[in-house]
């Protein structure tokens, strides 16, 4: 690979997307992941792209130097791996972008592979897949865990290596963040691309995909996951399984076994004859999935003391996870991504010090905090958009802006992106508010268009900006505000909770009076 050329010859230009939460135990995959992505011969990407979902930052990721410069590292705040992927791909410069898990094993020839696998593909197509194998322990049957990790090598659309065209995924929104896990959420974005038109295909490139290490109630936590699959049959009816290439499994028994072991105990203080009979069924619907269990596996003592409990626990479990995604999901309709809100920085996310460069002097308006924590629970991205003319003047430096920057996202949390003007109304830029650049050029590395966005800010040129972006504007007047601005103000809020409950009701305010 050429790190440094910055896009693959033969027009194929992709990027590589890698979210990751930072587990110790896979640390080492994820290192040699991005240094066989940096060797292995064949066309480089535009850039790899590693989305750090850490709710908070920790350790540092292990990342090599022998990745380059085209390596670049993103937060995405802990949203889940929909989140993290929509971050990257939204970052990303190529006109493919290359999903891969951070515990995955390309093959020596996977970058030219995967060249060829995209090179020349028609219009139409929106997405292609590698081949993903599983690497099973020799000499011994596979563990229950094993098997369900195996079963990715036949799964359709599965994100440890899938590739989307840019304008499919622009298209469609991304990936739905309602799914908070890695489950299902690559399923129901490869129906609603091929809802829009695009057809998806399965290149040739080859990806290894080692199973994780589990621990005893593995395949219990594994059950949240029928809280997503309520809300792929309200997306996308109950046939969902059937275009998306996917087994029905035993939720149907789960049901069944569930409801013979609740008839049996209401039963049990009576006495009752159904108590008996409920019971006989409990115990042979749970003896059955135990057996299937435990047939096609090692049979070593500790995995057969693993199959008896989890499959006594597992089916009211997936029950109780099912109910609550029906309840979570009963009205929910198609994806559609929350817009992007772009904050001024001084008096409206922290008290106004003018010319500031001492990061030991910022402090947090009141419930900043709280407001952007609220957005960012909602898959909302948050940037910052601020005039900083001091530079301009020769007050503080770039530097000391950056330093400042850093300290507001410390108190504050992850801010998606920043963007600043350096200039002086003398230098006749485009940048400076109440012109639109900061607003263009934020949106444009966020991937949306500039009406996707809502700017609060406290003065009349924060909405004067936004007005000539095509953004939607949210006033939130300070003591510096004049009055002649909040009269202008399309929509005024008497504080940051107030406008953050604005932009998730989808409501607007009336002009103030």
């Amino acid at each position: 690979m050429t790190p440094a050329s910055g896009e693959a010859p033969a027009g194929v230009s992709y990027s590589v997307v890698v979210p990751t939460v930072g587990r110790p135990s896979l640390g080492v995959l994820l290192e040699a992941l991005l240094k066989s992505l940096a060797a292995a011969p064949g066309p480089g990407p535009r850039e790899i792209l590693v989305v750090d979902d850490r709710p908070a930052p920790g350790a540092p990721l292990p990342l090599p130097d022998a990745a380059g410069p085209v390596l670049r590292v993103l937060r995405s705040g802990g949203r889940g791996p929909a989140a993290a992927r929509n971050v990257g791909w939204r970052a990303a410069t190529g006109r493919w972008t290359v999903f891969l898990d951070d515990d995955v094993v390309p093959s020596d020839g996977w970058a030219a592979d995967l060249a060829a696998d995209l090179a020349g593909l028609p219009a139409d197509v929106g997405g292609s897949q590698g081949r993903v194998t599983v690497p099973l322990p020799p000499g011994r049957r596979p563990t229950d865990w094993e098997r369900n990790t195996a079963g990715l090598e036949s799964a359709a659309w599965i994100t440890a290596d899938m590739a989307y065209r840019r304008d499919a995924l622009v298209a469609t929104g991304g990936f739905d963040e309602r799914f908070p896990r890695a489950f299902r959420e690559d399923a129901d974005l490869a129906l609603r691309v091929q809802d829009a038109g695009c057809r998806l295909v399965r290149g040739r490139r080859r990806t290894a995909h080692p199973v994780r290490p589990a621990g005893f109630w593995a395949s219990v936590r594994a059950q949240a996951g029928n809280r997503d699959d309520a809300l792929m049959t309200r997306l996308h009816g109950r046939g969902w399984r059937t275009r998306a290439r996917e087994h029905r499994g035993r939720f149907g028994r789960h049901v069944a076994t569930t409801a013979a072991g609740l008839l049996a105990l209401a039963a049990l203080p009576a006495r009752r004859p159904a108590a008996s009979g409920a019971a006989a069924v409990w115990a042979a619907l749970t003896a059955e999935f135990a057996a299937a269990r435990i047939r096609p596996g090692p049979r070593t003592p500790g995995e057969i003391a693993r199959m008896l409990v989890t499959s006594v626990v597992i089916p009211p479990v997936a029950v109780a996870h099912r109910l609550r995604g029906e309840l979570a999901h009963r009205g929910a309709g198609p994806w559609s991504p929350c817009p992007v809100v772009l904050f001024d920085r001084d008096d409206t996310l922290i008290h106004d010090v003018p010319y500031n460069g001492d990061p030991a002097r910022v402090e947090p308006v009141p419930g900043a905090r709280a407001a952007l924590d609220r957005l960012r629970r909602h898959g909302v991205r948050v940037g910052v958009v601020s005039n900083q003319s001091g530079v301009a003047r020769g007050l503080i430096t770039a530097a000391d802006v950056g330093r400042v920057n850093a300290r507001v996202e410390r108190l504050l949390g992850p801010i998606d992106v920043w963007e600043f003007c350096p200039h002086d109304d003398a230098d006749g830029c485009a940048c400076r508010k109440p012109h639109p650049g900061l607003i263009e050029r934020a949106a444009a590395r966020l991937g949306v268009h500039p009406s996707d966005c809502v700017v609060v800010g406290d003065i009349g040129s924060d909405m004067q900006a936004a007005a000539a972006a095509g953004a939607r504007g949210i006033l939130v007047p300070t003591g510096r505000t004049r009055p002649e601005e909040v009269g202008a103000a399309r929509e005024v809020a008497p504080d940051l909770a107030a406008a953050v409950d604005l932009v998730l009701s989808g409501a607007r305010a009336g002009r103030p009076r």
